[in-house]
C-alpha cells in the first residue's frame, strides 16, 4: 500500500486544489522523471533560485555541486530550502484565451539541506545522481578520484514535506464556449532524445552502448 504525505500549511495545495497529489509514489515518479530541479532560498537576506541536476534516493532527494559555490556553502549551513520540478505534459489549447493551459506534473518540497560527508555516502550519492540521468551508466564509467570527490559537495534534504500538483485532460472552457467553432484540445509533448553523437576523441569507436541508445524518460 501507498503511503500519503500528511499535507503542512506549505505543501497544501489551495488553489484548484483537486489538483493536489500527497502519494508519496506520484511524488517519487515525478522527482524521478524530471531531469532538472530548482532550489529556492535566502542567503544574505535576497531570494536565490538555482537550477541543478538531483536525484532521489528514497526518501531523500540529492543534489550536489562544488565547494566553492556560494549557493551550496549556504545551503550546507541548514538553512531552509524550496526545491521544485516540472514536467510539461502537453499543451491545452481552449476556445477562449483565459482557459489555455498546460498539462503538467510538479512536484514541491520544503525542508534543510544537510552535506554528505561520509567517504562512502558520497560514493553511493555519485551513483544515484549519474544512474539518474543515465539508468546504468556508472557501471561503465572510470569512478570518481579521491581528488574528484573532495571538489564534489553533496548535500540531502528529507522528502517528509512535500507535494505534488497534476493537471490532466482537455481544456475547461465556458459553458456557452463549447459551440463556437474553434478548434480546440490538448497538444501532447514527449521528451524523445535524437541519434546519440559520439565525442570526436572517444578511444571506443562507434559502439552505442545499450544505455544511451535505450535512454527514455516514461511517466
Amino acid at each position: 500500500m501507498s503511503e500519503t504525505l500528511a499535507p503542512s500549511a506549505r505543501t497544501q495545495v489551495k488553489r484548484l486544489p483537486d489538483r493536489g497529489r500527497y502519494d508519496t509514489a506520484v511524488v517519487h515518479r515525478i522527482l524521478d522523471e524530471a531531469l532538472v530541479c530548482h532550489v529556492g532560498f535566502v542567503v544574505d537576506g535576497h531570494p536565490v533560485v538555482i537550477p541543478t541536476i538531483h536525484a532521489r534516493h528514497g526518501d531523500r532527494l540529492y543534489v550536489h555541486g562544488s565547494p566553492a559555490s556560494r549557493t551550496l556553502r549556504a545551503l550546507s549551513g541548514g538553512i531552509e530550502v524550496c526545491v521544485t520540478v516540472t514536467l510539461v505534459d502537453g499543451i491545452v489549447l481552449a476556445r477562449s484565451a483565459f482557459h489555455h493551459s498546460l498539462n503538467y506534473r510538479s512536484v514541491v518540497v520544503f525542508g534543510t539541506a544537510h552535506e554528505v560527508s561520509g567517504r562512502a555516502e558520497k560514493l553511493a550519492a555519485f551513483r544515484t545522481l549519474v544512474d539518474h540521468v543515465v539508468p546504468g551508466r556508472w557501471d561503465s564509467v572510470r569512478p570518481p578520484s579521491e581528488k574528484e570527490i573532495r571538489a564534489t559537495l553533496v548535500l540531502e534534504l528529507p522528502l517528509a514535506e512535500a507535494s505534488a500538483k497534476v493537471r490532466t485532460g482537455p481544456p475547461l472552457d465556458e459553458e456557452a464556449d463549447y459551440a463556437l467553432p474553434i478548434w480546440a484540445g490538448e497538444l501532447p509533448l514527449h521528451m524523445v532524445p535524437g541519434p546519440p553523437i559520439i565525442d570526436s576523441r572517444s578511444a571506443q569507436g562507434g559502439a552505442v552502448p545499450d544505455h544511451v541508445s535505450g535512454w527514455l524518460r516514461e511517466k
